[in-house]
């Protein structure tokens, strides 16, 4: 067999790997059905903060690449986990906003996401509360 064709078919195995992995993360980590609405209320003050985030250039260069990661991911039109399954088909990029708002909150500083957040200060709160971060 060509080397072409077995690192094509070791590519397509890590990344079916990978997929099974989050899909059990996601599983674990379901939240429930309240903090999901809240999070899809949040959707556009979240959007328009990733995207001021993605473009501070004063921001370390691992955060801004995580957050443009974030950003095609949410742009691309397949999810994680199809949309046909129960909670978790909705769910699933509520989820990874989540996961790596924690992660920038945590290499960027609160301070600088506050200073970024679109929305009202309620929504800030709200956000705050979804990603378990402290003030």
């Amino acid at each position: 067999m060509a080397w072409w064709w077995q690192t094509l078919i070791g590519v397509g195995a890590g990344l079916l790997l990978g997929w099974l992995a989050l899909v059990v993360a996601l599983l674990v980590a379901k939240p429930g059905t309240a903090q999901i609405k809240e999070a899809l209320r949040l959707l556009p003050d979240v959007l328009r903060l990733l995207r001021r985030l993605a473009a501070d250039p004063t921001l370390p260069r691992g955060v801004r690449v995580r957050l443009g990661l974030l950003l095609a991911y949410l742009a691309f039109p397949f999810d994680l986990v199809p949309d046909f399954i129960p909670v978790l088909g909705y769910a699933d990029d509520a989820i990874i906003v989540i996961v790596v708002l924690r992660s920038v909150v945590r290499h960027a500083g609160l301070a600088a996401v506050r200073e970024k957040w679109p929305g009202t200060e309620d929504g800030f709160a709200a956000l705050i509360r979804l990603t378990g971060l402290t003030r």
